[in-house]
This record gives C-alpha cells, sequence and structure tokens, in this order.
C-alpha cells in the first residue's frame, strides 16, 4: 500500500501513541537516519532506531498540532508530553523515500545532554 506523506506522519503519531515500537517499521526504510541536532545524536539504521525506542524509558505522547507539507517533505509540530508535566514543543521535518521516511530531523524547545544509555547506538555530531 502506498501511502502519502501526510498519511505516513499521522501513522507514525498514531504508532508512537500507541506504543507500538514495532510498528515503525512499517514506516521507516531500513536505511533511514534520524538526526536529532540539540543532543548531537544521529541514529542509522532500523536495528539503532529500534534499540533506541524499545529502551525508551517511557515513550512520548505525541500531540500534533500542525502538519505541513507535500512530495516527500513534511513537517510536524507537536507537543511531547513524557508523562512528568513539562512537556517538550518539537518540530519534526521528514523527508520520505518511496512512501517510507528515509530521513527525519527532530528539534526540541529545551536543549539536552544525550543520556548515557543511548551512547552504543547513535553517533556524536
Amino acid at each position: 500500500m502506498v501511502r502519502s506523506g501526510e498519511q505516513v506522519v499521522e501513522a507514525l503519531v498514531a504508532t508512537l501513541n500507541a506504543g507500538d515500537v514495532g510498528g515503525m517499521d512499517d514506516l521507516f526504510h531500513e536505511d533511514a537516519v534520524m538526526d536529532w541536532p540539540q543532543s548531537g545524536e544521529r541514529i542509522n539504521g532500523a536495528d539503532n532506531r529500534r534499540a533506541i525506542y524499545g529502551s525508551f524509558p517511557r515513550l512520548p505522547t505525541v500531540a500534533p498540532r500542525r502538519l505541513t507539507g507535500s512530495g516527500d517533505l513534511w513537517v510536524l509540530e507537536a507537543d511531547l508530553d513524557y508523562g512528568d508535566g513539562d512537556p517538550f514543543q518539537s518540530v519534526f521535518v521528514f523527508e520520505l523515500r518511496d512512501g517510507r521516511i528515509a530521513r527525519e530531523t527532530a528539534y526540541w524547545t529545551k536543549p539536552f545532554p544525550a543520556p548515557d544509555w543511548r551512547a552504543q547506538w547513535v553517533e556524536r555530531v
């Protein structure tokens, strides 16, 4: 099934909100890259993405505020709630290839140091 970019991003939000880490496999390419500039991390490939999301202490609830884009470039503005009462306002830039995410760049309102528990799966940037 070929999805539009909008449908892919909406499916990713639903998957995260359901806590379905495995469901992300249908939405990302195996060689997808995720960049988190504020913590200086780059996640290369599906194995590293799965390991990180499977190890998160608690996945956030994603509350979309705005989704805009066309073709293979989509931007999601959202609030991420980790359950601690201090949500992050976030911007995600998604670059798609053949109806799946090839690159995600995520920006959060507050910079933070990269936690040590992810070090084995990321490249410091």
